[in-house]
């Protein structure tokens, strides 16, 4: 078909779940990755794949593949967070609604399964295809290949696919007026296990995520079906009293966990050994714009890379894949320039703002989350929540718990942030949160929306 020939770059999650989608309207699509099919290997994770929590968006997206009940037999519900305290100590905090959770699954199993389906839907798979340059006049693409073999290719559309640090991107940045910048925060982060008990059982409660917030740094633990939990500790690079410049060997580790993790510390036998195998990661946040240009689009990581803490990073690229499949629907396939350009428009205002609420959430997590009046307020909100459900709507519950646009719920989050900082500068508000005038606090919002 005319201008139908599909080129993804980056078979991850996105670029393989953004080929069913293409392929399921009958284009013809293919997928160019630079590492290697290691699907009939025995997969072994790298030691730097934070596990993925799959919410509402990214369900929708998989549902409307027809993906969704293969997926959920991967996943693990998690309904709430499960602090812990220097102490060992533990308190429960629920996400949403009973039975509303977030759901735990390993980045390379469900990768292994959305690139199958690619496959077996018809998608042309290339692997050990390293992208060198794109010539985006021409819509060619230079390709590397294992024994310094070279390629080019011929394509009419190419999607950009390729993460954070995207060949497609590189390239267009050579082009006049492209914005673009990158922001890496100060902390990194190191993949960590908990094994199964002796028993073949899960050390903790599987269906929470579990965070050891400790201020200026945290760990946090994620189940597996195979009864284990994936940890991810995030330090600060340099500078402060813990941080990864100052762990040279398993006795720092060890004092470090010891000190401030110790219940982990105990469920951890392969800590010392884990900690120098692993690689120390960096977080990045980057922004760019346009995403288009002469039928070239980059997409996901590749257009609007986020740090993990709000756990849309996934979801909000499968919410890519979704609204761009419906305007292919509403459009057709042969108005790719409309359809990217409306793309783009509809969705940079929600990809800026999902990327500033987990900068926003990284401190909350770290911090907030074991502050005593921090459960008032979530206990505060939830009850505006159940009292009136369509003026309260907790900011946590639109992003992960509907499909509410992310520019929409970050500004109703702004405006019920100010209203909850006023409530929360009672002095006594420990003791009367529950003999609050709610009522007063909803006219309070929707007089606020009206300014």
């Amino acid at each position: 078909m005319e201008n139908n020939n599909i080129s993804i770059l980056g078979a991850g999650l996105i670029g393989s779940l953004l080929g069913i989608f293409l392929r399921k309207r009958g284009l013809d699509v293919s997928i160019f990755e630079k590492r290697e099919d290691r699907r009939h290997q025995l997969y072994k994770e790298e030691g730097r794949s934070i596990n993925m929590a799959l919410s509402d968006r990214g369900w929708k997206a998989l549902e409307k593949v027809g993906l969704k009940d293969k997926i959920k037999d991967l996943a693990i519900p998690m309904y709430g967070r499960r602090i812990h305290d220097e102490h060992g100590n533990t308190t429960f905090q629920q996400y949403g609604k009973d039975g509303e959770a977030i759901y735990s699954i390993s980045r390379g199993k469900f990768n292994q399964i959305l690139v199958d389906e690619a496959e077996k839907v018809g998608v042309q798979l290339n692997f050990e295809h390293k992208c060198e340059d794109v010539n985006i006049y021409k819509k060619q693409i230079k390709f590397s290949l294992p024994k310094w073999e070279a390629k080019k290719h011929q394509a009419n559309v190419i999607i950009g696919a390729d993460g954070a640090y995207s060949a497609l991107r590189s390239s267009m940045q050579k082009q006049e007026r492209f914005d673009f910048s990158q922001h890496y925060i100060s902390h990194g982060y190191k993949e960590l296990s908990i094994p199964p008990t002796a028993e073949g059982e899960f050390a903790m409660d599987p269906n929470a995520l579990h965070i050891w917030p400790r201020g200026k740094f945290m760990l946090i633990a994620l189940p597996n079906p195979d009864k284990s939990f994936t940890c991810t500790l995030f330090l600060p690079f340099e500078g402060t009293k813990v941080c990864f410049d100052k762990i040279h060997d398993k006795k720092d580790v060890e004092s470090v966990f010891k000190t401030y993790f110790n219940d982990a510390y105990n469920m951890m036998p392969t800590l010392g050994e884990d900690f120098f195998k692993n690689p120390t990661s960096a977080l990045i946040t980057i922004n760019c714009y346009p995403w288009v240009k002469n039928q070239c689009l980059l997409i996901g990581d590749a257009s609007h890379a986020m740090v993990p803490f709000y756990g849309q990073g996934m979801n909000c690229g499968f919410e890519d894949c979704y609204v761009l499949d419906g305007l292919i629907e509403k459009y057709g396939t042969t108005s790719w320039e409309l359809i990217f350009e409306k793309f783009q428009k509809m969705r940079k205002p929600d990809t800026d703002a999902i990327s500033q609420l987990a900068l926003e959430n990284f401190i909350e997590m770290r911090d907030a989350v074991s502050d005593p009046k921090f459960l008032i307020r979530k206990k505060i909100e939830a009850r505006l929540h159940e009292l009136y459900p369509k003026e309260w709507i907790p900011l946590y519950t639109m992003v992960t718990f509907s499909d509410i646009p992310y520019s929409e719920a970050y500004a109703q989050g702004k405006i019920q942030d100010r209203i909850m900082n006023k409530v929360m500068a009672d002095p006594l508000i420990t003791q009367n949160w529950d003999k609050l005038d709610y009522e007063d606090i909803i006219d309070q919002v929707e007089t606020a929306r009206m300014v």
